[in-house]
């Protein structure tokens, strides 16, 4: 494993534990004794995403996770750790349903569904983007649903 600080290519475990789908280990340089974390993952057979354009790509984790930060940048509700959570519930939920290959529709939706429940503006972000707002219209759309929504669940909870 090469140090991300020297970039020396051998380095020692200290100590494994086991995540969800994954293994931590803290790891230490054997040449500048810096000490970084490193995950393993089980290899699974790849996800493939059909795009709407009919083209069929392999799924791309740091896609998502990009498309999220951005959407969130600025917004201190969702930070990098709440944005890796977002994520890494998306690719359970997907993996747990068996699923080889799916649309970036639906992958689309899951998203928009986590940051509905974390942040509106995010929301409002990636909702523009993702849906390909072209006027100001299809904002005020959506911005009127999220407050209908929002009224709903006030009445539910009264």
């Amino acid at each position: 494993m090469k140090c991300p600080s020297c970039g020396y290519n051998d380095s020692k475990v200290i100590d494994s534990r086991p995540t969800e789908n994954r293994i931590r280990r803290r790891r230490e340089c054997l040449k500048c004794k810096e000490r970084f974390t490193t995950y393993e993952e089980i290899e699974n057979t790849p996800l493939m995403v059909t795009k709407k354009n009919g083209s069929v790509e392999e799924f791309k984790r740091d896609k998502l996770l990009k498309s999220i930060v951005r959407a969130a940048a600025n917004r201190s509700t969702i930070d990098t750790r709440t944005a890796n959570e977002m994520v890494d519930s998306i690719v359970s939920e997907l993996r747990n349903n068996f699923k080889d290959e799916v649309t970036s529709t639906q992958i689309g939706e899951m998203a928009l569904r986590k940051l509905k429940d974390k942040d509106a503006v995010a929301y409002i972000r990636f909702a523009s983007v993702y849906q390909k707002f072209n006027d100001a219209e299809s904002f005020i759309k959506v911005i009127t649903e999220l407050s209908e929504d929002k009224n709903r669940e006030q009445n539910i909870e009264k």
